[in-house]
């Protein structure tokens, strides 16, 4: 019985599954507002040299923070989009 549910598993991820760009783009800004917000956390643990931004670093950092989250997830993310996005399909179905 495990063989069959490996086989039936095999062919399901083998077939191209028809996804809502609305959907795919969600989880995809979902994850880039995760990382966003990860990266900002981590910038406001870093601690402050001699030689700082001032009031013009600090009122950018969130700035930075959003922006380096949005990059990191174009470039692949770390793994979470389609994570969320099968879990809105799944949502989705039980409606």
């Amino acid at each position: 019985m495990n063989e069959l549910n490996a086989v039936s598993a095999t062919a399901a991820a083998s077939q191209p599954r028809k996804v809502d760009v609305k959907n795919a783009q969600t989880a995809k800004d979902f994850e880039a507002m995760f990382l966003g917000q990860m990266t900002k956390m981590m910038l406001e643990s870093v601690e402050k040299g001699d030689i700082n931004g001032g009031a013009g670093e600090e009122m950018f950092q969130g700035v930075l923070a959003e922006k380096l989250g949005t990059e990191i997830a174009s470039r692949g993310g770390i793994g979470l989009a389609p994570v969320v996005l099968d879990q809105l399909i799944k949502l989705q179905k039980g409606q």
